[in-house]
This record gives structure tokens, sequence and C-alpha cells, in this order.
């Protein structure tokens, strides 16, 4: 069964059109198997200290248990497994004698991955797994495919696909599936897909490369890790991101939570949200209660919000003005900040719930929406203490709330209890047009396509689907009078001027990311076909 926590789109015409494949060399691999080693290294050390689980027998580790191990533990103080531990007990770390450059050559038959011969067997290391880039190549593959060519074209963007990207989680398995969507032909499948070390909860696309002066296409990765990854979409084959932000504590904490840090976050990032205005500007929300502007530049915190006083799970920039951020917390508020001075320059709001979800009005820059875990949708003007509205949308919480992207007052919510709901809000008068348990468990994300203003991507507990909600009548009937051919967009009111983030334009670009992304080698697709 899959699980999708989050989704983001990607508008037409931004994706390369033959997307590059990554080549990896035998220095490279052995630099990522060497890494991998070190991380699942770390990682048996954290189980050793924190005591969570007898491996092997599946028990939970008491203090009778606990006690029998303890002769084990007089010879192998440092984690170090003896040669009589029994079946049942807690499993110790392996003790590695040598991690040199040539057990890792011999382990994984590194020494014959540039050779050019015969395909070896499969099973002979990870070296020996080849990648064809058609059936043709392949020597195994007796039966050729005719449909190479449909193929290839499937595997090319055109100037009218939308890209989606959704989090899946099934059992042990976590990816990123890159999907393409295109609403003229009616096409929708998986263009590809990356894995990721841990559980996704945000993401967020964004066109800075501070590699390249030119736009990229680019997506941010908030998961359980303190660390955000991002991903070039336009590279197939990708085994790790294009950087990273933020770093990752060697050993879990056992004292009370940290709060920020100089360095980024200390625990899980719930929300991302990039600056349009100030494109080097990327805000993060995590579960350590603050707030990360970082600038993606210099790759590093360029100032941390502390106000929260619980995990800060969603924020978003505002549409127009550059300098205003909107989150919201578990600690059942909503805050605004002016980031040219966000000490003394932020308005807060409370509501009845831990906030899920928030959504600046695009058509309404003054107005906000904000959804709790209580099932209610609050819209906000911040020129106004009190809320304009407070509507009963769910009876569970609302994990889903966003505004069409091109038709006025067009709401829609999803739910923990199933349901997805159509909502008129025009004039502050909202109004349920039609609701649907669409059959995909609780509802976790939902995302407006921004190209389409009826088109939504839909994450459950059990499926992922993009929906065009005019299949239903009741939502065509209303909204046909501010059909999207009507509406080009939102625009900036002449009273609302984008304002420059002078404290987080810092200077020129620099190199900090460069050195790594040059380890990736490019090819087109059309090359290796």
């Amino acid at each position: 069964m899959s699980f999708y926590p989050c989704v983001t789109w990607v508008k037409r015409g931004v994706a390369k059109q033959t997307p590059d494949r990554v080549e990896v060399t035998k220095e490279e691999l052995e630099k990522i198997i060497r890494e991998a080693k070190g991380d699942i290294k770390d990682l048996e050390d954290n189980e050793d200290e924190d005591g969570w689980e007898d491996v092997e027998s599946g028990d939970e580790i008491t203090e009778e248990n606990r006690g029998s191990s303890s002769d084990h533990l007089k010879e192998g103080a440092t984690g170090g497994c003896t040669d009589d531990t029994k079946k049942g007990k807690r499993k110790r770390k392996e003790k590695h004698a040598d991690d040199d450059m040539e057990d890792i050559v011999n382990a994984y038959g590194l020494d014959k991955y540039d050779e050019e011969e015969d395909v070896s067997s499969p099973w002979d290391g990870i070296a020996g797994l080849t990648y064809y880039a058609s059936n043709t190549e392949d020597p195994y593959i007796t039966m050729k495919d005719d449909d190479e060519d449909s193929d290839l074209e499937d595997f090319q963007i055109k100037a009218t696909d939308n890209l989606v990207v959704v989090g899946r989680v099934e059992k042990d398995c976590t990816n990123l599936e890159v999907h393409v969507y295109n609403e003229d032909e009616n096409n929708f499948y998986v263009h590809h897909d990356m894995l990721v070390a841990t559980f996704p909860l945000a993401l967020e696309w964004l066109n800075f490369d501070p590699t390249d002066e030119k736009p990229g296409n680019l997506l941010a990765v908030g998961s359980m890790d303190p660390t955000i990854d991002v991903w070039d979409l336009d590279l197939v084959d990708s085994i790790e991101p294009a950087f990273t932000l933020g770093t990752k504590p060697k050993k879990k904490a056992k004292s009370k939570k940290k709060v920020g840090s100089v360095g980024g976050h200390t625990d899980a990032v719930l929300d991302l949200s990039w600056n349009h205005h100030v494109r080097n500007v990327l805000a993060s929300g995590a579960a350590d209660f603050t707030v990360a502007l970082w600038d993606l530049s210099q790759g590093k915190v360029v100032t941390t919000l502390k106000q929260h006083t619980e995990k800060v799970q969603a924020l978003q920039w505002h549409p127009f003005e550059a300098q205003s951020l909107l989150t919201a917390s578990f600690d059942h508020t909503a805050m605004v900040f002016d980031c040219r001075s966000p000490t003394n320059s932020h308005k807060t709001w409370t509501f009845d719930g831990e906030v899920e979800r928030v959504s600046w009005n695009h058509f309404s820059p003054f107005y906000y929406l904000a959804s709790t875990d209580q099932g209610f949708v609050y819209c906000v003007d911040v020129r106004m203490d009190k809320p304009v509205f407070t509507l009963g949308a769910h009876t569970k919480a609302v994990t889903g709330l966003c505004l069409s992207s091109r038709v006025p007052g067009c709401l829609v919510t999803a739910s923990a209890d199933k349901c997805f709901k159509v909502w008129d809000i025009n004039d502050n008068k909202p109004e349920c047009v039609f609701d649907k348990d669409l059959g995909m468990g609780e509802l976790q994300c939902v995302s407006c396509c921004p190209d389409s203003a009826f088109v939504f991507a839909i994450g459950g507990e059990t499926d992922f689907k993009v929906w065009d909600i005019r299949e239903n009548a009741a939502v065509r009937n209303r909204f046909q009078g501010r059909t999207a051919s009507k509406v080009t967009g939102p625009s900036p009111p002449a009273s609302v001027d984008p304002v420059a983030l002078e404290t987080l334009s810092l200077g020129t670009r620099t190199d900090t990311f460069n050195k790594k992304r040059k380890r990736k080698k490019k090819k087109p697709a059309a090359e290796s076909s």
C-alpha cells in the first residue's frame, strides 16, 4: 500500500525538452558506497545507544533481558559483538577491521567497472548492474521492443506538459515520482523517479541554481531529517541531490530538543516556501520550533525566526510583497513577518487548534486562509485582529488547503475525514459546491496546477490522482462565469510594490556548490538511444 504525503507542480515550458542522464564514474561510485557505509554505521551506533529494539527477536528491550547481556558488554564497550552472542539478544554493532579503498573495490567489483568487455553476471556486485539506453543495446534481450520510438517520445518533455512531483512511501521504500501531465492530450504518466533516504514531508519547486546564471528546474525536499535536499529535475537517474542545505547530527540528541542552530535545523523540516521575488531566498519551517531563511547562493541560514513555541508546520511567502512571510504552528498561532526586521515587525493570530495549512489569497493580497486539526478554515484580513469568517469545513484535520490558480473564490479542501470539497468563498460568504469521498483513505495534500484553473493533484493514504473538478456539473455551473479563459492570473495591485529583501540580498553568488555539482556528468538521452 502506497502513501502520498506531499505534492507540487512545475509550470509548462520550464523543464528541459530532453532531460540529461547522469553517468556515474568508478571514483564516484566508490565515494557513494563509502558514504553509504558511513551512514549505516552511524545509524547502528544510534540504535545501540538508544536501545529501541531487539533487532533479531523483535522483542522490546526490558531491564530483564538488558541485564542478561551485560557480560557481552564488558568486552564490547564500544559496541563490538563477541563470538558467543546468542540468538534473540540485542544485535551489537559489527566491528570493521579495515574500511579502506581496496576493500570497497573488491567487495563491489569496481576494479572491472570501466573495462569494456562482455557483460558479467549481474550478481558480481553493484558495478555489474549495467543500464542500457535501449533494448537494442541490451545483449540479454533477444526480442527487441517495437515501441522504442514511443518510449523516446514519452521521455521528451513538451512545451505543453506540466510536471507533477509527488512523495511516495511504500513500506520501507521512499521515493519522489515525477509525472508528466498534458491537459490537451489527456496524458498522465510517470516520467522518472528518485529514491530518497527518508520520509518526504514537503516539496517546493524553485528555479534558482547557485551554479548557473540561467534559471534552473530544481526541487527542494523537506523530510524527517533536519536537512533540505535540492534535486535537479532535468537530470534523470540521479542517485543523490544536486546539493543539500544544513547538516545532519552525528548522533541522536538525548537531551531536551534544541531550538534551531546557525547551521540550519535540528529536527524534521515540515514545510518549505521559495521567494519568487528574491530568488535566492528559501524559507523552511521545522519541528525544532523555528523558521529558517536560507540564502541559496551561499547555502546557509541568514535569519532564524524563533517566535513560535511549537513545531512550525506551514509557511508561505506573500505572492506580491517580497518581505512578507506567513507562518503557522502547532502552538495554535499564525504569524506574518516583515523579514526586513522580523524581530520587531510581526503580527500574531490565535486559532482553535493546531494549524495544518496556510495560503495567501493571491486575488485579495490582504487576506490569507488557515486550516486546523479541528476541521476549521479561517479567513483573515491582516489589517484586522479577528478572522473575517470561520468555516466548519470538515470533521477532522484539514490537511489540504488550496485556491484555484486562476479562478477567484474557488477553494478546495482535503481532510483526514477522507473527503474532498470544493467551496465558493467569493465575497467572504463560503458555500460548499461539491464534496466527495475519493476512495483514497485519509487525504494528505492537494495542489492546483499553475496553468489550469480546475486541475488539482491530490495525495491520499492509499492513492494519488490528478483530477479536473469540472467533471462535476455543480462545479461547472457555479464557476462558469469565472472561467480560466477570462482570468489571466493574479497581478499585483497598483498599491502593492514588490520590495527587495535587502537583508537577504547578500552580494554576489559564490561557488559553494560548484565542486559537488561538477561531480555529475551529463549527456543527452538522445545520444544514448
